[in-house]
């Protein structure tokens, strides 16, 4: 399922905590946007115990229990897990990775918040959660009658909102600085082979790793960066992350280039960190240039000239750097009215990606 509208980790919360007291919530998301740890952190706010299942693990005598005879009849037992005496937030997670025996099992406990005579005591809360087809991860058709049964919100991941996170949780530094950068890099999705890719839990465990080998307060070989990084994210962002981090001592190595104060890295050995500052530079670009000419602040402006001006100075150094920045990438192009002054000041830049 893709919904037409998607909220962020903040708005998502707010959603919880308004909706699901009183209806069933299933969140939609890519594998590693954090769906799990914002189900605890609603549980953890509302002051209530939480309890997950993995749908993908799970029989249906799991959530129905097994059959016990009592006198002449017999009656089901539900597991120790669910049948809880008091109020809690079930979490059922990859909800649609289940078999359809499974999803039927959860009818009544997600419609009457019950299984068979087993009531939730009252004040518990159930959520579902799940990938899109669309994510290459393991998912099933949900019935039309499961799916009527739930209030559904896609989650999309918000760098700022991220970052103010791992600031509160002391992700490494190196990490928070980069994103700080490159907030574009957070989330890449899911790639079509069987290779790590970036989300806000791969730089998560990109972070972990930094912090076990004690990176920043100690020397590391550049080979376990490597390691590292190319384990953690996807191999771009793993390759400009390297790259940042050679140039950590100067954070602020682009600012001070908008500014006029430094110059382009223009040394043979400094490949890796013009291509990453140059790649920061389109980012902010992109984040900062208007999408109308007549909407432009003094700042823009400022920013349009000297971005010209830049540009042509990278590429007497590298041309086919300077062609990255005002290339189509992933879909992302600047706005027209800048690209028209490129290809009027630049033409030998204007035939690439896909602007003419």
């Amino acid at each position: 399922m893709n919904l037409s509208f998607s909220v962020t980790q903040n708005e998502l919360l707010d959603v919880l905590l308004n909706i699901a007291p009183i209806r069933p919530v299933f969140i939609w998301g890519a594998p590693g946007i954090g769906k799990s740890s914002l189900v605890e952190q609603f549980a953890e706010t509302v002051g209530l115990p939480c309890v997950s299942l993995l749908g993908s693990q799970l029989a249906p005598e799991d959530i129905i229990g097994i059959p016990q005879i009592k006198g002449e009849t017999s009656e089901f037992l539900p597991p120790k897990m669910i049948a809880r005496k008091e109020p809690y937030v079930l979490f059922l997670d990859e909800l649609n990775a289940c078999s359809q025996e499974v999803q039927k099992a959860f009818y009544s406990l997600i419609h009457e918040r019950r299984i068979g005579e087993y009531h939730l005591p009252k004040g518990s809360v159930v959520i579902g959660a799940g990938n899109r087809a669309n994510d290459s991860a393991i998912v099933k058709t949900m019935s039309s009658a499961l799916v009527n049964r739930m209030f559904h919100v896609q989650l999309k991941a918000d760098s700022n909102q991220w970052l103010q996170w791992a600031y509160e949780n002391h992700l490494h530094p190196w990490i928070t600085d980069y994103i700080a950068q490159r907030p574009d890099h957070l989330f890449s999705g899911a790639p079509k082979t069987e290779e790590p890719y970036s989300t806000p839990r791969s730089w998560h465990m990109l972070s972990d790793a930094l912090k076990a080998y004690g990176a920043g307060e100690q020397e590391i070989g550049e080979e376990i960066l490597r390691v590292l990084a190319y384990g953690s994210i996807s191999a771009n962002h793993a390759g400009m992350f390297l790259a940042f981090i050679k140039q950590i001592g100067n954070k602020h190595l682009l600012s001070d280039i908008l500014a006029g104060r430094e110059k382009w890295p223009s040394k043979p050995e400094e490949r890796d960190i013009l291509y990453f500052v140059a790649q920061s530079f389109r980012a902010r670009l992109l984040r900062e240039l208007p999408e109308s000419k007549q909407k432009m602040s003094k700042e823009a402006q400022n920013l349009t000239h000297r971005a010209k001006a830049l540009i042509k100075e990278l590429s007497q150094i590298n041309h086919e750097i300077a062609q990255m920045v005002v290339s189509a990438d992933e879909g992302e192009m600047l706005p027209e009215w800048f690209m028209v002054e490129i290809v009027r000041d630049l033409p030998r830049l204007a035939n690439y990606g896909g602007f003419q």
